[in-house]
């Protein structure tokens, strides 16, 4: 874990290593500090830039839409070349990239530093950024606009209590296929559809094994269109698919972001157990088994919380919780 300790005495911050398995330090400001605002921002992005520059340390991450000043980074040229930045805006990404620093998309919605942070690492993993066992320094801000605040230090793929930073990783699967499928599945959750809150099921990669193991419920909406009318990357498609959340059954996706099929029910082998959190229903359980019987990822959007949770090897590898849900 990493904790933090703010001096403000004598204007520095102290990190102290206690281990490496996952840890977060916050910090909070009065809103008349005004310049020791500004320094103590400073002094956090410092405090990140000198802990990614140790050997050990793969990856420095920045969540956050602002660029950081480049004299914070001098005398520590490894961490500038470690650095990448999730960014929220369209617009800003082609700032930020202009800059030399590589981009990870993030959706707009209103998510914690947290939430940011693992989709974020699934960006990366999906773009070969980021490989199982690499430790990544976090540098997170409060909301797109403002100066990071927090350091989050995590290992992707370690294995944590509640399966938050798993490895995630579909063979085939591009990183804008993921990029659409996390940004519908967190739209899902946050919007309901029509002031109402819906579940949905998808389920991405290994399409064919997934389709042997599933029959269909009810006709499929998506039969008799073009390979174009029904990916993923199309918006169109992604309106439907949010309209067709109401259906009963998962929606079965090909790893190039083609609609396979909607509606289907998925067949898994009940006489063994999957690790499914209590409390969670039919839906979670049918993602946990066909991700154990398959290649293939699932993704489940709560209808109850709005929560999404990715399943992969019969196991919860991402948990995201949106803050609030539309009505």
């Amino acid at each position: 874990m990493i904790s933090r300790r703010f001096d403000a005495r004598a204007g520095a911050a102290e990190i102290t290593r206690m281990g490496l398995r996952r840890g977060r330090v916050r910090v909070t400001l009065a809103p008349d500090m005004g310049k020791r605002a500004s320094s103590i921002t400073a002094e956090t992005i410092r405090a990140a830039v000198a802990l990614a520059s140790r050997p050990g340390f793969d990856h420095l991450l920045y969540v956050g839409d602002q660029q950081i000043p480049e004299e914070l980074f001098r005398g520590k040229p490894s961490a500038r070349k470690k650095l990448a930045q999730a960014v929220a805006s369209s617009t800003q990404r082609a700032v930020i990239e202009s800059s030399g620093v590589p981009v990870l998309p993030v959706p707009e919605f209103d998510l914690g530093r947290t939430e940011k942070m693992k989709l974020a690492i699934v960006a990366g993993i999906a773009r070969g950024m980021f490989h199982e066992g690499d430790v990544v320094v976090g540098l997170l801000a409060r909301t797109p606009a403002a100066m990071p605040d927090s350091i989050l230090v995590v290992t992707v793929g370690e294995e944590v209590q509640d399966g938050s930073f798993g490895f995630l990783q579909a063979q085939g699967v591009s990183a804008a296929v993921f990029d659409a499928l996390f940004d519908l599945a967190v739209r899902v959750g946050v919007e309901g559809w029509e002031g109402r809150p819906v579940g949905a099921l998808f389920v991405v990669g290994d399409s064919a094994t997934v389709m042997e193991k599933s029959r269909q419920l009810t006709l499929n909406p998506f039969q008799g269109y073009s390979e174009d009318e029904r990916n993923i990357m199309n918006p169109e498609v992604r309106h439907a698919l949010h309209a067709f959340a109401v259906l009963d059954g998962a929606f079965i996706m090909r790893e190039d972001g083609v609609v396979v099929a909607a509606g289907r029910y998925l067949n898994f082998d009940r006489a063994r157990e999957v690790d499914v959190p209590l409390g969670l229903g039919a839906r979670h359980m049918a993602a946990a088994g066909i991700s154990r019987d398959s290649d293939a990822i699932a993704i489940v959007v709560s209808q109850t919380s709005g929560s999404v949770r990715a399943f992969r090897q019969g196991r919860v590898a991402l948990e995201l919780a949106p803050r609030f849900r539309r009505s």
